[in-house]
């Protein structure tokens, strides 16, 4: 490039810089400028059919790769249409970058009603990022994307909103476009030297330990699994760490939380070392008592808040989860005798007991938490929507790798989110995924299918149509509150599908799932899979 590049083409070139592939966006007015840097780029560009789809594909593509998901959104509604798709990423700590167009800077705060004026934009979307920046000179931009990428990489992670006002898309830039790099990450922080010894110290001398692990517990399963069997440790998960640890192991005892046989596990426990983890109600799939810990408490987490959110610890630790686990995990010691052995037979016991724990309606769902388990491949990504059976595959289905598990039942807990964002975990990974929704969820982003089809997607995608929003009148019921608002008249789905150029079929037996879910994978364009749920049918004919 012989002349001055603009600053869309060194946002764009800093992007590739930042080792971003794919960016998701829909085009507008606003963004013309922005675009116009796009050609040459090397970026592939995702155009879904709304902007909320445009963030949840974000955030599917991040959770399933580990790296910020990209969205280029426009001024006003496209920001406010991605607004809960950003809050449910900043609520899971999910890295997202959002560069969005503002107006001119000459017409900001003067309300003279320009397109797409929303008055303090960026106050908007402060309380669901973890930074917000509004650029006021073009050659700022270097600096406040080494910024926004320091702080997706190397902290607690969630949404960054860099706003751009549109008449900087055009301006030039110093130098040449390869004059500009990335700014080297920071080298993740591990632990006072301290800090691990007395760790070290209490775990090796514990007699009924416990390990829970969370979210920003994603890159540390390994060591986490090593210091389990040297210590002897029953492991349990929150939902956002399902897979983190292989949950065929024997000392695993899964996304439990919620029961009363894991509450009294961890409440006796002389010694628990907590990763990551909030230890909030959504990790317990909404049971809202906070655990009772008699013993000591090690919390671990990159974010100085979170060591004393829900439970005050004993010894806090302010550092990145896997750095911290291979530190301890390199000198603690093997327990001698049978201590693992016993605990192997302890989570045994607490499995079958968790069973008996179930809800209403469960047992019913077993057969099909069961043949999804046979239906996914072993390293396969499930992404979950609100919906009755997804709250049974949480603690029910076992997950064996990371990232396996995405999921909006924890945290800001929307609806709508599993079709996008398992596009966008498609998009990131050669691992196959498979995508389960309610009909009443389906409807929120069904648009987005045409999405997968366009990207030739091998995607089944598994609709639980039990005509509404089963889980809610579920809850309804408990609380004899007369169903009102939660009984839907569903579409078509079969019919949908094949209107948007993608596959469909209606199975209602659990038997006929498997060959279903690989029927699908087998296409070169997602597969809408309904599943007639037990009680839904009738329900559709009443």
């Amino acid at each position: 490039m012989s002349s001055a590049p603009t600053c869309a083409q060194v946002l764009m070139h800093l992007l590739r810089e930042y080792q971003v592939e794919k960016v998701f966006g829909i085009p507008g007015v606003h963004t013309i400028e922005l675009y116009r840097g796009l050609p040459g780029s090397h970026l592939i560009h995702i155009t879904p059919r709304h902007e909320q789809g445009a963030a949840f594909m974000a955030d599917g593509y991040a959770r399933a790769s580990g790296k910020p998901g990209v969205c280029f959104l426009i001024t006003g509604p496209g920001l406010t249409n991605a607004a809960t798709a950003m809050a449910q990423a900043y609520s899971d700590s999910i890295p997202m970058l959002v560069i969005s167009a503002v107006n001119r800077r000459e017409d900001l705060g003067m309300g003279r009603g320009r397109l797409h004026e929303l008055p303090r934009q960026s106050d908007a979307s402060r309380g669901f990022c973890i930074w917000q920046h509004s650029l006021t000179q073009a050659e700022q931009l270097p600096e406040v994307m080494a910024k926004a990428f320091q702080l997706l990489q190397s902290s607690r992670p969630g949404p960054v909103h860099i706003e751009i006002p549109i008449d900087l898309f055009p301006a030039p830039m110093p130098g040449q476009l390869v004059d500009y790099r990335a700014a080297a990450a920071a080298m993740p922080p591990g632990a006072n030297s301290t800090a691990i010894t007395t760790a070290t110290h209490w775990l090796q001398n514990a007699q009924s330990p416990v390990i829970l692990l969370g979210g920003g517990a994603q890159s540390a399963g390994e060591a986490a699994t090593q210091i389990a069997e040297k210590v002897a440790a029953p492991v349990f998960l929150s939902l956002a760490a399902k897979g983190v640890v292989d949950e065929r192991h024997p000392l695993c005892g899964g996304a439990n939380l919620s029961f009363d046989c894991v509450r009294k596990r961890v409440e006796n426990a002389d010694v628990v070392l907590a990763v990551g983890t909030e230890l909030s109600e959504t990790d317990r799939n909404l049971v809202r008592d906070d655990y009772a810990f008699s013993g000591k408490l090690i919390r671990i987490d990159i974010d100085a808040a979170q060591l004393v959110c829900n439970a005050n610890p004993d010894l806090a630790i302010c550092a990145d989860a896997a750095e911290s686990l291979q530190q301890l995990n390199a000198v603690l010691p093997r327990r001698d005798g049978d201590a693992k052995e016993q605990s192997e037979q302890e989570v045994a016991k607490i499995l079958q007991d968790c069973r008996k724990e179930w809800w209403s309606g469960s047992e019913e769902r077993f057969p099909w938490v069961e043949a999804l388990r046979e239906s996914l491949p072993d390293n396969g990504i499930l992404v979950t929507d609100s919906t009755q059976l997804a709250y049974n595959t949480n603690h029910a289905l076992p997950l064996y790798h990371p990232r396996s598990h995405i999921t909006c039942t924890t945290g800001y807990g929307t609806l709508g989110f599993a079709l996008p964002a398992a596009i966008g975990a498609k998009l990131s990974s050669e691992r196959d995924v498979v995508a389960l929704i309610g009909d009443g969820g389906l409807m929120f982003t069904l648009g987005e299918l045409a999405v997968a089809v366009e990207q030739q997607l091998p995607l089944p995608i598994l609709v639980w149509n039990n005509a509404g929003y089963g889980e809610i009148r579920d809850f309804m019921d408990a609380a004899e509150v007369p169903q009102e608002g939660v009984n839907l008249r569903t579409p078509d789905f079969v019919a949908l599908a094949k209107a948007f150029g993608a596959k469909g079929c209606r199975i209602d037996q659990p038997g006929q799932l498997a060959e279903a879910v690989n029927a699908a994978f087998s296409q070169k364009t997602p597969t809408l899979i309904e599943i007639s749920a037990p009680s839904g049918a009738e329900q559709m004919e009443e």
